[in-house]
């Protein structure tokens, strides 16, 4: 008697079967292919580290990474001290406690901190780690801090490296989802070098931060000290969100730039 391939419970024994199997396969794959995802994840996150600071190969109008093949190097060269902060501006990984930190984070350098979960602790009550990456080059001093926020469809992110005065030296813009042409463009150069050297203070000290402005009356961005750089066009949401995080995520780390005043 041939078996019967039709029945209900045949179905049933059948899609255990593959859901078991293909789910195998893809815990398999996922497990195999953990190292090369954290890997390029990590390269990424040093590449746009980099960036910020000035260290890219950028043309005349584009903007372009180092290779990941000596984004390593080059992070290493360039970027002199990693420190993580707590929301007062006291650092967490100083040379006797370091030890501490990293075991109590799984040996998590700070540029593998997820912003994004730390924004989750802050709202939870719990203390938000805001790491930090102070890099040197041609006899300058730069401070890289990530920032993340909300654009108008997903998640965007960045890293705005500062000088000792807190002056935007560089910064780095990026997006999950947003709409191609428009808020898409916060990673274009055209909107990403606006940021240079704009102050984050006001002339008495405060944090104010840089709005994204539409309607700004400084289109070439000359003015450095109005805490405004141009909006992109037809897409004020995204920009928006490029202010919010901005204001939010850097003004935590005031604390400490005013350590080094002292």
């Amino acid at each position: 008697m041939s078996k019967r391939t039709d029945s209900n419970g045949y179905t049933i024994v059948f899609a255990i079967i593959m859901v078991l199997v293909v789910g195998a396969l893809l815990a398999f794959f996922a497990s195999s292919l953990k190292p090369n995802i954290d890997e390029n994840k990590r390269l990424e996150k040093q590449q746009n580290i980099l960036y910020a600071m000035g260290v890219n190969e950028n043309d005349e109008s584009s903007a372009n990474f180092v290779s990941t093949t000596v984004a390593g190097a080059e992070f290493v060269k360039y970027i002199k001290k990693q420190i993580v902060l707590e929301v007062d501006g006291d650092v967490v990984t100083s040379q006797q406690n370091r030890d501490e930190y990293m075991a109590e984070n799984n040996n998590q350098e700070p540029y593998l901190i997820d912003i994004k979960q730390q924004q989750t602790f802050a709202k939870e009550g719990k203390q938000r780690k805001l790491p930090l990456f102070i890099g040197e080059k041609d006899g300058k001093t730069f401070y890289v801090a990530p920032i993340y926020g909300k654009g108008l469809w997903d998640a965007i992110w960045g890293y705005v490296a500062m000088d000792e005065n807190m002056v935007v030296q560089g910064a780095y813009f990026d997006h999950k989802g947003e709409t191609p042409g428009l808020g898409a463009n916060i990673k274009q150069r055209f909107f990403m070098d606006d940021f240079i050297g704009e102050h984050l203070l006001t002339e008495n000290g405060d944090f104010a931060g840089i709005n994204v402005a539409k309607g700004n009356n400084d289109p070439k961005n000359e003015e450095k000290t109005d805490n405004e750089v141009d909006a992109i066009a037809g897409a004020t949401i995204t920009g928006n969100g490029v202010t919010a995080m901005i204001k939010a995520d850097l003004a935590l780390y005031v604390p400490y730039f005013k350590t080094l005043k002292k």
